[in-house]
């Protein structure tokens, strides 16, 4: 519709036709059901995606707490801290935490937006857009953990690491592949 009343001519915008109503009027009309179908997809889609981000932050708050390497009986501190790799698992972690969060807030936010025919055409795909990707970057933080994670504990023992970083990348990968596509990223 926007796209048509960009090259309409001002006059014929507010012109009616036989039963009294404007073009616009007779497009809510005709769209209602489209309206409605993309109305539940959207609380579908944010409330799958509510679920998704609670379950990363779950699993990275969890993830936090049982350091690898563990901690040193006299300090209390991590063994690795001084450790890049360490230091990279701690950032990812946090990241992670950070944007399922904040990707939950999003969500939150379609789940208990009002309905108005503005808001449903403008706002609504972008900030369902922003937060896809704010999920996909927690859930990508969430894989660097886990590969970090990896690498401490068999850091000795990298033929073993490398392939399975390999084989739990692929999931990942192909998924974004695909969503990607859908974002037209």
């Amino acid at each position: 519709m926007q796209e048509i009343e960009r090259i309409v001519h001002p006059n014929d915008k507010e012109a009616t036709n036989k039963d009294g109503l404007t073009p616009r009027q007779l497009f809510t009309e005709n769209h209602k059901k489209m309206m409605k179908n993309g109305d539940n997809w959207k609380k579908d889609t944010a409330l799958s995606c509510t679920v998704v981000g609670a379950l990363i932050v779950t699993i990275m708050f969890a993830v936090a707490f049982p350091i690898p390497g563990g901690n040193s009986q006299i300090t209390g501190f991590p063994i690795l801290l001084k450790k890049k790799l360490f230091m990279l698992f701690i950032i990812s972690d946090a990241l992670s935490l950070f944007s399922s969060s904040t990707s939950i807030l999003m969500f939150l936010g379609i789940l208990t937006s009002r309905y108005a025919k503005e808001y449903f055409l403008k706002y609504l795909p972008r900030q369902m857009i922003i937060g896809l990707l704010i999920l996909f970057s927690s859930i990508a933080t969430m894989m660097i953990t886990f590969f970090n994670a990896l690498l401490i504990i068999l850091h000795e023992q990298l033929h073993i690491a490398i392939p399975l970083i390999c084989l739990a990348s692929f999931p990942i990968t192909f998924f974004v592949r695909i969503q990607s596509q859908f974002l037209k990223i």
